[in-house]
């Protein structure tokens, strides 16, 4: 299924997804374990599947994931305009703003990152990594510390994921893959 999970999840980024395609290709995706993730730094890139969030994450500069051990897990990695990468506490996240604000806005937060660094970094780990089961099956999940959003995760192939978010209160689900970074 690998090879069809990675032909098909480029189909998908290719264009806008529907919803019902993103779940098709994660529910034919098989599991990951926790320890085939616990190592590095993950770049992320979102799967637009017209979810409010479209575009957010991307243009304030996130950049991904951080996984050192399960229980060492960083969750947001954002790049400045500067290009140097930090660990942001998502507690000092405005959640609430996505996809309420045009993405422009975004954008100058994302300028404006080098500045807000001292003030949104986070100091230690701020999620862990379990297995969870989800839509029937026990995969490497992400669970935060501090707010109700856990990420699961299924394996495309061995160095890519697809993840989605499950947050309280969220009505769609926010599609992501990460990708290891190789740098």
């Amino acid at each position: 299924m690998t090879g069809a999970g990675t032909a098909r999840l480029a189909e998908l980024s290719a264009a806008r997804a529907s919803e019902d395609q993103a779940w098709q290709l994660y529910d034919s995706l098989p599991e990951v374990a926790v320890s085939e993730i616990t190592t590095g730094r993950w770049r992320g890139e979102e799967l637009d599947t017209g979810h409010p969030w479209a575009g957010v994450l991307v243009e304030s500069g996130w950049y991904g994931k951080q996984f050192d051990s399960a229980d060492e897990v960083q969750p947001l990695l954002f790049a400045g305009a500067d290009g140097r990468v930090f660990a942001v506490d998502p507690r000092r996240v405005p959640l609430g703003l996505a996809g309420r604000l045009p993405t422009v806005g975004f954008r100058l937060a994302r300028r404006m990152l080098p500045v807000l660094r001292p003030l949104l970094r986070a100091g230690t780990a701020r999620a862990r990594l379990r297995a969870v089961e989800y839509r029937g099956k026990s995969s490497a999940a992400m669970a935060y510390d501090h707010l109700p959003i856990i990420d699961i995760f299924r394996r495309v192939d061995e160095n890519t994921l697809l993840g989605v978010m499950d947050m309280r209160g969220m009505t769609e689900p926010y599609f992501f893959v990460l990708r290891r970074d190789r740098a």
